[in-house]
């Protein structure tokens, strides 16, 4: 990228944030719920493998964070010069393999050394750092990623699975003692275990269940369609119906 054309990007956001009335009115809280949906609209495009709609999403999403930091500066807080030092310091700092004289084996080892130096940082925890904003799902995926990198995990996958069924085996036992708290508490332990297992074989189950979600979208509409063309709305239609349709959507989407 030329210098100039960042350049002149900041200077029509800059501009922007000057002349337009709405961008004029904004502040870092009302616009992080749009930051948010752009990074999802970024995901969607890698999932879609659609490179020029990322290219487009990427540009909204580099958008959003000069945005930030130009109502930050306003604000005194910081500006984009520190955000650009901040990263670059702290890519230096983390990858001392690179830019150090530290020996490495692999992958696993740099993946120690990323914690371990994020403690050096000042966090308490191994685990500070995972955004308690994110989907519950992936924030357990973090969570549980982070405890294995220091060594805090099963050692074969057969036993993590055990404790699946075993976390399963408590849910139905809670189901009889009729406290709905106690019941979800157990649904908690069985989604966990679940994700864990996810990790151990190398699934990434946000993925995996973003691609189950559209699964269903694209067989649910196959579905629709099939009524719609009898000329009646799937309220008026019934389950024998609309299993016979799921079934034929099966064969005819495939995993799509």
């Amino acid at each position: 990228m030329h210098e100039s054309k960042f350049d002149e990007f900041v200077t029509i956001v800059k501009k922007l944030r000057a002349e337009c009335p709405w961008d004029k009115e904004q502040t870092n809280d009302s616009i992080k719920a749009a930051t948010l949906e752009e990074a999802y609209e970024v995901v969607e495009s890698i999932d879609n493998k659609d490179y020029d709609e990322l290219k487009n999403e990427l540009g909204d999403l580099l958008f959003h964070i000069l945005f930030h930091s130009i109502i930050a500066e306003e604000n005194n807080k910081f500006n984009l010069t520190d955000v650009i030092e901040s990263i670059k310091s702290k890519l230096i700092r983390r990858h001392p393999h690179v830019f150090g004289s530290v020996k490495i084996t692999g992958v696993e080892d740099v993946k120690k050394n990323w914690e371990v130096i994020k403690l050096s940082e000042g966090r308490k925890s191994i685990l500070d750092g995972v955004p308690i904003r994110l989907p519950s799902l992936h924030r357990a995926f973090r969570l549980q990623e982070k405890a294995s990198k220091v060594g805090f995990d099963w050692e074969k996958k057969e036993d993590v699975w055990k404790k699946v069924i075993e976390e399963i085996d408590e849910m139905h036992l809670s189901e009889k003692e009729e406290s709905k708290e106690q019941l979800e508490n157990e649904i908690g332990d069985v989604f966990f275990a679940f994700v864990n297992y996810a990790r151990f074989i190398g699934i990434n189950p946000e993925n995996a269940l973003r691609k189950s979600n559209e699964k269903f979208i694209a067989r649910f509409k196959y579905i629709e369609n099939k009524i719609n063309e009898s000329g009646r709305q799937i309220n008026e239609s019934d389950l024998t119906e609309m299993d016979r349709f799921w079934n034929e959507s099966k064969s005819k989407l495939g995993n799509q």
